[in-house]
C-alpha cells in the first residue's frame, strides 16, 4: 500500500493515488449552502423519527391503562426500540437510490463517499450512530469542524469518508464512450 501525503489522494492498493470525487476548488457549488441546508435537514429527520416514537409510547400508555398496569412493562423495550428505529431509518434512507434521508431530499442534500460512491445500509446507520456519539461528547467541535474546511465535512464524516454534496448542482457530464 501507498499513501500520497497531499490533500489530493489517499490510500490505494496498486500503489496509485486516488483522487476525492469533489474538489472544492473545481466544484464549488457543490459545497455551498450545505451546512445550513444540514441542519434544516437534520431538524426534518428529527420530527420524522420522533413522531412514531411519541405515538408508540402514547400506545403503550394507553395499553398500560387498559391492561390494568400490566402494559406499562412495555416502557422498558420503548427506549432501545425508539434507538432501533432510528437507526434503520437513517440506514433505510442513506442506503436507499437517493443516498439522502427525507429532511435531505428535501434540502436537495445527498451523502457520498469521498470517491464519489452512493450511500449503502450499514454506511447509513454507522453515520447516525457516530453523529450521535460525537455529538454528545463533543457538541460544539462536532459543528464547528464544519465551517473550517472546504466540503463541509464534519467529524463524523471524516471518519467515515463521506461528505454531503448540494444535489440541486449537476455537474457537466463526460462525453460517453462510443458503443458502436
Amino acid at each position: 500500500m501507498s499513501y500520497d501525503s497531499g490533500s489530493s489522494g489517499t490510500w490505494r492498493n496498486d500503489g496509485a493515488v486516488q483522487p476525492h470525487a469533489y474538489d472544492p476548488d473545481l466544484h464549488p457549488e457543490l459545497f455551498r449552502g450545505v451546512a445550513t441546508r444540514r441542519a434544516f435537514a437534520f431538524l426534518i429527520d428529527l420530527v420524522i423519527i420522533s413522531v412514531p416514537v411519541i405515538l408508540g409510547y402514547v400506545f403503550i400508555f394507553v395499553f398500560g391503562v387498559v391492561t390494568l398496569g400490566f402494559g406499562f412493562l412495555l416502557f422498558g423495550i420503548a427506549w432501545p426500540a425508539s434507538v432501533v428505529w432510528a437507526i434503520v431509518y437513517y440506514g433505510a434512507c442513506i442506503g436507499g437510490p437517493s443516498s439522502a434521508t427525507v429532511g435531505m431530499r428535501l434540502m436537495d442534500l445527498e451523502l457520498r463517499t469521498w470517491y464519489g460512491a452512493p450511500g449503502y445500509f450499514v454506511l447509513g446507520a454507522t453515520h447516525a450512530v457516530l453523529f450521535w456519539v460525537t455529538i454528545s461528547f463533543l457538541t460544539p467541535f462536532v459543528v464547528l469542524v464544519g465551517l473550517f474546511n472546504g466540503r463541509r465535512r464534519l467529524l463524523h464524516d471524516f471518519v467515515l469518508g463521506t461528505l454531503i454534496i448540494n444535489n440541486s448542482v449537476r455537474l457537466p457530464a463526460s462525453q460517453a464512450a462510443r458503443t458502436y
